[in-house]
């Protein structure tokens, strides 16, 4: 098992821009943690959304434990989110404007053992955006070899 758990949605950096933030607990069962520990956690085309007054995370794939038998868990089920009820209805009121979405970012385990995961309020960015960034992203590359020379 690894120390630091950390995994990251690095497609979500690309395809969105990060409007806000929020650090929200996760509810799992005891197969899932165990695989988060492992680090055996895929974020591809994952979102939230809201099902009555309630956030949700959808299509975060878990892989089942390999010791976990009978009592694994399904790996591409839907998870609560927690979070208070004032940050619910703020993140509510921000994705009701048109083009705005919430993505899951970053999930870690915490110094008490509990995972977390950061969300974002988002928007999507257009191709001209994504080959900006790519651009500057090889300039900045290019610019520490040649500093460091």
């Amino acid at each position: 098992m690894k120390k630091e758990i950390n995994i990251r949605n690095k497609k979500a950096s690309f395809d969105y821009e990060f409007i806000e933030k929020y650090t929200a607990g996760i509810i799992l069962t005891g197969t899932e943690i165990k695989s988060i520990r492992n680090g055996q956690v895929s974020f591809t085309d994952s979102y939230c959304l809201f099902f009555s007054k309630e956030l949700w995370v959808k299509n975060v794939h878990i892989a089942e434990y390999s010791y976990g038998s009978y009592n694994n868990h399904e790996p591409k089920r839907d998870r609560k989110l927690l979070l208070n009820k004032k940050e619910l209805t703020k993140i509510e009121k921000k994705i009701s404007e048109k083009g705005l979405t919430i993505v899951p970012v970053k999930l870690f385990v915490d110094d008490r053992g509990f995972a977390k995961i950061v969300i974002a309020v988002a928007r999507g960015k257009a191709k001209f955006d994504k080959r900006h960034d790519i651009r500057d992203r090889d300039n900045k590359r290019e610019l520490d070899r040649f500093m460091k020379k």
